[in-house]
């Protein structure tokens, strides 16, 4: 995978170094940071990223980091790496959404396969955000009275119906559905409504849009 990122949180610093060859060697972006607060203050480039994380860091509990990372929704994919593992820390960090737990001395295939594991889920979350934002910037290219045209027929209101609540005449509405279906590049109403519905969940629409009175 290209164009991406491996983050090593670890202040052994053989161990980074020979983590950094052999995945240096597979052609991944490697970043190494012997204290978590490099990593945590660190503003990430807009790549498929994971972090390989000690759990026992010096002065520093790597679930503790966890927890700090997890809290930005966009937070790359966790891998944990430990030599004195235990069962409750490998139960709290998977429960916490780490994608793996390795323990050490761990073997090459070991760990490409989950850097391999938590890119593939950060391209996804990528592809996903990016699908998020178009659909965000097509609908803000809505004028106010298309996205309250938009907003109800994805209600399932006829154009009459719209115009009623909205105080104006269906042919209208009917001119304002064709640029709410050219602007958004949607070939059908289901269309807009799956587009609708991905900004709902992503929490992009206002609710006020619907009550908007009659002019």
């Amino acid at each position: 995978m290209t164009d991406c990122t491996v983050h090593i949180v670890d202040d052994d610093s053989s161990l980074c170094r020979a983590m950094s060859r052999l995945l240096r060697a597979y052609e991944y972006g490697v970043e190494t940071y012997a204290h978590p607060a490099q990593f945590i203050n660190r503003v990430l480039p807009p790549v498929p990223a994971c972090v390989l994380l000690d759990l026992r860091l010096s002065k520093v509990d790597g679930l503790d980091v966890q927890e700090i990372i997890s809290r930005n929704a966009d937070g790359p994919p966790i891998v944990f790496m430990s030599g004195h593992a235990d069962v409750e820390s490998s139960l709290r960090a998977l429960k916490g959404g780490a994608v793996d737990f390795l323990l050490k001395p761990f073997d090459d295939h070991q760990l490409l396969a989950s850097v391999q594991t938590a890119l593939s889920l950060s391209e996804q979350a990528k592809r996903k955000r990016d699908s998020i934002r178009r659909d965000h910037m097509a609908f803000a290219s809505l004028t106010l009275r298309e996205r309250q045209v938009c907003l109800r027929i994805v209600q399932g209101l006829l154009n009459k119906q719209v115009g009623y609540e909205l105080g104006t005449t269906e042919k209208t509405v009917k001119a304002q559905r064709a640029h709410v279906m050219q602007k958004l590049g949607a070939d059908s109403l289901p269309d807009v409504v799956r587009l609708v519905d991905r900004l709902r969940s992503a929490g992009f629409l206002q609710s006020e849009l619907l009550a908007v009175p009659r002019s």
